[in-house]
């Protein structure tokens, strides 16, 4: 028999920023889900996010490191400033 992970729920009091919670009201909305999961969805996407850019990130930068060509260093170097600073 196959047990259901129990997940510890935290209550977190957050201030958005007006414009921001009409906007998750609204995607809420659409979705047909409360604000507080529509929350949770965001903030998962966005961590997960977060963890995919660190490592594209350290990818480049070994590939950076054992690379011993100019021109793919080079590109590499921008791909990494990119990803640094935006472009």
């Amino acid at each position: 028999m196959i047990h259901a992970m129990k997940i510890a729920i935290v209550r977190q009091s957050v201030s958005l920023p007006a414009p921001v919670a009409r906007r998750v009201r609204l995607l809420a909305r659409a979705s047909r889900s409360s604000a507080s999961r529509t929350l949770v969805r965001l903030i998962e996407d966005g961590l997960e996010t977060r963890a995919r850019e660190k490592q594209r990130f350290l990818e480049l930068a070994d590939r950076l490191a054992r690379s011993e060509e100019p021109a793919e260093q080079s590109r590499l170097k921008a791909d990494l400033a990119r990803l640094t600073f935006g472009d």
